[in-house]
């Protein structure tokens, strides 16, 4: 998905703390970084004299960005994401699709070898990997058309998001040098992300794995070098072996729905007690840190998630892209179809922008005025559901914007 923002990019502070530890012994300071913006020309020249100074040859870099150029469909792409104004049952039913689940299943019995090293070698269960690799590309049918080295030079030059970019751009040029990028034909998403499962370089770089062993980590044309590559990087975003990630659950009629959502201080337990039943019958991880989440409101689709579910955030930070990712993994380690219930309307665009210009109004930090029912959106609702005496289970709906 091209919408992903993940921790990445090192700080101008970060970058400054270096400098003056190389002065204090006594090495030259590494080159000051380009401003954003400005003369192109001038500003691959800053990117130049940084890539040198972490060790990339001056005639790599010269043939990294040979021929770069602004690509204003990035910029385009970059200003309009607006792919999660879907709810989750409409996103969900989209991407966990029956041709996709077929294709997955499949997937996983013909690299089931590279799927089981995945799991021994960094404790990754192969569905966690699979929907990843489904949600993001379909199996590597679709990995995007925009230039990488392009793509990556306009958002590092555009002053939007340099701190995030620029060092992509430059972990890009370092991948040139390792023979796994050229800058003239490698494409992928409009933000940069290269391959199978969509990584971004630095990643890539960091957490790359040879799995087919021919001496280059190429996630774009080998299944298995981004396979676990991809198991790498979850390992490294904190994913602990044998542990549940989200596991649907029925709900009582009555429950604390201020406690709902993705805030700390319930187990698994705690829900149980209250009512809320696992619909497979597992309650093995009661022990457990949990939230139950309500993607649409108490009388919609119901989960409980657990520490796990913590690395579809940083995979993605997109609530409704997160919690599909995690449902469609448990698919394909065979659970059934999600109970739709029967949820309250939600708000068309106009009407969500409405209620978030009110709640900002009311003192609520929702952030951008956007109709994307995003976290903070979701906390704000539930402070008022709640000051209002409704079920506070931060679905947005018409009566809630009419009592506002």
């Amino acid at each position: 998905m091209q919408s992903r923002i993940l921790p990445i990019g090192a700080l101008l502070a970060l970058l400054l703390s270096g400098t003056a530890l190389a002065q204090q012994n006594n090495n030259p300071p590494a080159a000051p970084a380009a401003a954003c913006g400005g003369d192109l020309s001038t500003f691959l020249q800053g990117v130049k004299a940084e890539a040198v100074g972490k060790g990339v040859p001056a005639d790599v870099v010269d043939r990294a960005l040979a021929g770069a150029s602004i690509d204003e469909k990035v910029l385009s792409r970059d200003r309009a994401q607006g792919v999660f104004r879907q709810t989750f049952l409409e996103f969900s039913k989209r991407t966990v699709s029956q041709s996709r689940l077929d294709i997955g299943r499949k997937k996983l019995q013909e690299l089931s070898h590279v799927f089981q090293r995945a799991e021994q070698e960094f404790g990754v269960p192969a569905p966690i990997i699979a929907a990843f690799w489904a949600m993001e590309t379909d199996f590597g049918a679709v990995q995007g058309d925009f230039n990488t080295r392009n793509a990556l030079v306009t958002l590092a030059h555009d002053c939007r998001r340099p701190e995030l970019f620029r060092p992509q751009l430059i972990a890009a040029i370092e991948m040139v040098q390792h023979g796994d990028l050229d800058p003239a034909t490698t494409t992928g998403a409009w933000a940069g992300e290269i391959g199978q499962v969509q990584m971004l370089p630095e990643d890539i770089i960091a957490f790359g794995v040879d799995g087919d062993g021919d001496g280059h980590v190429n996630v774009k044309q080998s299944a298995a070098d981004a396979i676990l590559t991809a198991a790498k990087f979850i390992q490294h975003l904190g994913f602990t072996k044998g542990q549940p990630w989200i596991q649907e659950v029925s709900l009582p009629e009555n429950l604390p729905w201020e406690k709902t959502g993705l805030q700390p201080g319930m187990t698994a337990g705690d829900w149980f007690a209250l009512g809320v039943t696992p619909r497979d019958g597992d309650t093995r991880f009661g022990n457990l840190a949990s939230s139950l989440v309500l993607p649409q409101g108490r009388k919609g689709p119901a989960f409980i998630t657990y520490p796990n579910f913590n690395i579809y955030l940083e995979w993605n930070q997109s609530f409704i892209y997160t919690t599909s990712a995690a449902y469609f993994a448990t698919r394909l380690g065979g659970t059934a179809p999600y109970e739709k219930g029967l949820p309250e309307q939600g708000l068309d665009d106009g009407g969500m922008k409405a209620l978030q210009t009110r709640l900002a109004e009311l003192g609520h930090d929702v952030g951008k005025i956007d109709g994307i029912l995003g976290s903070g959106t979701r906390a704000a609702i539930q402070k008022e559901q709640l000051r209002l005496g409704m079920p506070a289970d931060g679905w947005a709906t018409p009566a809630l914007l009419g009592a506002l």
